[in-house]
């Protein structure tokens, strides 16, 4: 894929379950519900804000601890029970003067399609279903929750030259 398209992007927009998670879901006896999220992706998502880039995290479920580890990176902009995404990301186009060519959507499932198709970049999963897959610009090799979401950053980054090069690391 052309880096160029990666080059332009200035907000993220990601889908929590099967993106940021790898879509497991596990039910404890205390009835509490605990998500898997990927160390890697976190770390790309905090030097991400770190670096002057808009990261919204958009999902249909209920509220999770999932919004304590992101506001732990620097992510403020979570939302859920958002059951139309696609009027949510139109509306958060217009009211931030984002323009939709320089935002990247990933997303996994049905309900991301509309709102993939609202925005510049459509990116997906490994593993998302073939409805997305069918429209998304960039499918990474990564699954949800396994280093997709730091595969995407991580070329946005480079693009724009931003991604640490081994003199940019500090020594030990």
């Amino acid at each position: 894929m052309n880096e160029d398209v990666f080059r332009k992007i200035t907000t993220f927009i990601f889908d929590i379950d099967g993106v940021l998670t790898d879509g497991t879901v596990l039910v404890l006896e205390n009835g509490l519900q605990a998500r898997r999220m990927n160390i890697k992706d976190g770390y790309a998502l905090q030097l991400a804000v770190k670096t002057g880039y808009k990261i919204y995290v958009v999902s249909g479920s209920t509220a999770s601890p999932v919004v304590e580890r992101l506001n732990k990176l620097g992510i403020t902009e979570v939302h859920f029970s958002v059951l139309d995404k696609k009027k949510f990301v139109e509306t958060l186009l217009a009211n931030n003067n984002l323009e939709p060519s320089k935002v990247l959507y990933m997303g996994d499932d049905i309900p991301d399609l509309p709102a993939m198709k609202a925005v510049g970049l459509p990116v997906c999963p490994a593993d998302a279903v073939t409805e997305i897959r069918n429209i998304s610009s960039y499918i990474s090799t990564f699954s949800g929750g396994f280093g997709c979401v730091r595969d995407v950053i991580e070329k946005v980054l480079k693009a724009n030259d931003q991604w640490y090069s081994d003199s940019s690391i500090p020594s030990a």
